[in-house]
């Protein structure tokens, strides 16, 4: 018997409980005439159309893509050889913060570069 599914639960039935309520649900769907598919619509989706302006969206955001990289990646280049200076010259944190700095005015000097080009 089982006694922990939903409609035994929720009518504290059993399981011929269960299988009376799926049959009445079945039956009711199908009187209502759900045939338990997914609607049909009656045209196609448009791909090609949906693909074009995917394509279009790329070609313009690729200058600013590859500006947000240069911002990041200088950041992180700058940073990581600000670090690796201060372990070979044993300076705290001068060289790494220094980097950083530097990795972010590189950054944003690429940023406006490109933004104010358009």
């Amino acid at each position: 018997m089982k006694f922990f599914t939903k409609p035994a639960i929720l009518m504290g039935g059993t399981w011929r409980d269960e299988c009376t309520v799926w049959r009445v649900t079945l039956l009711a769907r199908r009187s209502l005439g759900h045939t338990g598919g997914m609607p049909r619509k009656s045209r196609a989706f448009p791909f090609g159309r949906s693909y074009t302006f995917l394509e279009n969206n790329v070609a313009r955001s690729g200058s600013v893509i590859a500006a947000s990289y240069t911002l990041v990646g200088s950041i992180l280049l700058l940073g990581g050889a600000g670090y690796l200076v201060d372990r070979w010259r044993g300076t705290a944190p001068w060289f790494l913060l220094g980097g950083l700095l530097l990795g972010m005015v590189v950054g944003f000097y690429e940023l406006a570069k490109t933004v104010y080009r358009r």
